[in-house]
Formats: C-alpha cells, structure tokens, sequence
C-alpha cells in the first residue's frame, strides 16, 4: 500500500465519500503492486486533491452520487465499508438506476479530472508514438491513414529500415537515463530480438513470442468451460485471474506488473488470442491508458482470415478448431488498420500527457510516403520529402532529446 493512501484511509478520507466511489477505489489500490507508476501517482493525486479540498466542495461534488444510492437502496448491509465484489458489480448493473448512476460518475469526474490534467500538464516533456505498417497491403500510399484526415500532414519518405531504427529509438531512450521505468515500450507481431525485461530496459511485447503462453491459455479456458461449473462471464473472469503466465512462456514473467499486464491484456480483449493485429491495438491501448509511456513504437503485421468460429470465439484455437486452412488476409489487414491507427492516436490524445507534445510517425514497410502529427515546432512539418529514414529518425531522436 502506499504510505500517502494508507495516511489518507486512516485519517479517515474514504469512510466519508459515497461507498460505491470509495470501494472500487480501496479495491483498485489492493493490488498496489501490481500498478504502473503512472497509475499509483494517478491514485496519490485524485485522493490528495480530495484530502485537500474544502469539506463543503467536497461534500457538493458527491451530493448527487449520494443521492442516486439512496435510490438504489445501497445501505451498510449490501455495501460494507472497504469491499468490492462481484456482488457489488452485479448490484450496480441490475439496478434501473444504474445508468443514471453511470452519468452521476461521469460528471464527478467531469470537475475532478481538469483540475488533475492541470497538474500533470506542469510536468509535462516531449513524447513520441512510432505507428509502423507491415508491407504487403493492397493499397498505395493515397489510401492509407485515411481517418487522420486533416490532423497531419503527408510527407515523401525513402525507403529504408523503418522498424529496426524505430525499436532502436526506443531502446536507446530507455537506457538514456531520461525514461521512468516503463516508459518505452515496443508493442508488434514479430518476434525479433525481445530486451530482457529488467529496471532501464524497453518494454518489449511480441504477438508470436507468447505463442506458447496463448496456446496454453486457450486450452486451459476450455477445460475451465468444459469441466467446471461456471455461472457467468465475472465468474469465469476470475477463474482467468489465476493463469498466471510461466517464466518458460515470456521474458515478462520476471516483471510481476508486466506479467499481470499480459494476462489482461490476452484475457480482457476481444480476440487478442487469436488475431495478432488486435493483440497489438489493445495491447498499445492499455499500456498508453496504464502505464504513459513516453515512447511507444507499434508495429502492425498482416493477420489470417477469421474461420468460422465456435461459441466461444475469443478463446478457441481456430488451428484445431476448424480444418479450414489458415490464409492471409491482406484486404482485411488494410481495414482493420484503418481503425486502429484512428484508435490509437484518439487514445493518446485522451491524456493530458501527450496533448500538445507528441509527435506522431505513422510509416509503412515499402512506401515512399508517411503521415506526421506533431506539434507546430517539429522541424519535419517543413518539409515536403522525400526525406531519408536516418534523417527522420535523427529528428525523432532529437526531440526526445536522446
């Protein structure tokens, strides 16, 4: 636990806010050790600027949340203090007050996170998300990057070793100096040369090198369907809590948050398991919303035609599933990219963290052009191209001062 929270619980701050606000909290913060640095510091800053607002704002920022619980009937006896269960979870969801409860959170968080965002903006350094496009989609240069729309700006770029200079960007901040643990990360299909996970190093996840770790979790969620006696999907969900990753299946497995963190990620999203370019959409999605990292570089690949699925799609090995052969699918690669890359930069654009300091590269194996979001100051918005891979690089580099 940490010895702020601890100081605030004991001082009594969470016994005297709403007890469905209070208990996801004190529950979230159970797992202390599990949590990126980014979220700890999130937790410290939320209850601190509570513990240090005037009683009377504080008390008419959860008058409504008070409010709507009593139209629930949340009382002592269904919701004691410092507990959260899926009992709780199932409560709030079959209430017919459960939406209006949902708004009541929502506009709580509508006063508390500008005033947040402010002090993290303070603090705020250059940052830089590398997005990279594997060759072989049908399409040219003019069809790509489509829903970024008028963000950025194309740019002609020579051909050259786009991933490997862009992982070696993010190798070389991590061991700067300049990068909080966790703070450059790697996320791609491939599998080549993954760092040892360890304090100073990059983050460094690969689809195919938790080949094995997939295969058996696949397994093991079948056998959990099959044989025991599961009511509904919270109670398979912790059932899946316990399948922890082994240190023969990923380097991650020595690193407790990024060992829980892969099991998350291939047990929380759908189809993470089995489609390699939604591993690393989602996968970046949650190490952007968890961990803020400074420097995160994503590379796509081209993933198979989905085989007509069993009822339990996002955990079924579709290899046994289905004797259908597995064929690549480059049109429907293209499509989904499309998204994800709309996805991605909408995720980092959510955070106070990257608003207005992050340059954005979105490359593709094989192309002569790329597509730029960056700050107003990023000397590559100057050129038209075609600029070279090391140049590009250089620029990047620079800016994260590295």
């Amino acid at each position: 636990m940490s010895p702020i929270l601890q100081a605030l619980i004991d001082k009594g701050l969470f016994d005297r806010l709403p007890v469905t606000f209070s208990n996801f909290f004190f529950e979230q913060i159970q797992e202390w050790d599990l949590l990126f640095p980014a979220e700890r510091n999130y937790h410290e800053q939320l209850f601190g600027l509570l513990d240090r607002a005037d009683a009377n704002s504080v008390e008419d920022l959860f008058a409504p949340l008070r409010a709507i619980e009593r139209k629930m009937g949340v009382n002592e006896r269904l919701w004691p203090r410092r507990r959260f269960s899926l009992d709780q979870v199932d409560f709030l969801n079959r209430s017919p007050q459960y939406a209006e409860w949902r708004k009541v959170i929502a506009d709580i968080f509508g006063r508390l996170d500008p005033v947040l965002e402010a002090e993290i903006a303070k603090a705020g350094r250059p940052r830089l998300a590398i997005v990279i496009s594997p060759a072989d989609l049908p399409v040219g240069p003019e069809r790509m990057w489509m829903r970024l729309g008028g963000h950025g700006k194309r740019i002609g770029v020579e051909s050259g070793e786009v991933k490997a200079g862009a992982k070696q960007i993010a190798k070389i901040f991590a061991e700067s100096g300049k990068a909080p643990v966790y703070g450059s990360w790697i996320i791609e299909v491939g599998q080549e040369g993954q760092s040892n996970i360890a304090a100073g190093s990059v983050v460094h996840l690969s689809y195919e090198r938790l080949q094995n770790y997939r295969a058996r979790l696949m397994s093991e969620v079948q056998r959990l369907v099959d044989t025991e006696q599961i009511r509904g999907p919270r109670q398979l969900g912790a059932k899946l809590k316990q399948l922890k990753i082994n240190d023969s299946e990923s380097e991650v497995a020595r690193d407790p948050i990024l060992a829980e963190f892969t099991r998350a990620v291939l047990l929380s999203g759908n189809g993470t398991l089995l489609i390699n370019n939604t591993f690393v959409e989602w996968a970046a999605i949650q190490a952007i919303r968890r961990a803020r990292p400074s420097v995160i570089v994503i590379g796509f690949g081209i993933r198979n035609k989905v085989k007509p699925f069993s009822s339990l799609l996002i955990y079924t090995d579709q290899d046994k599933a289905s004797p259908i052969p597995t064929q690549m699918d480059t049109l429907g690669s293209y499509v989904d990219l499309e998204v994800f890359y709309q996805y991605i930069w909408q995720e980092l654009e959510r955070y106070a963290e990257y608003r207005r300091n992050t340059v954005y590269l979105f490359l593709a194996e094989g192309m002569d052009e790329m597509f730029v979001v960056a700050p107003p100051d990023f000397p590559l918005l100057q050129e038209n191209g075609p600029v070279k891979i090391s140049r590009l690089l250089g620029m990047a580099k620079e800016w994260i001062g590295v």
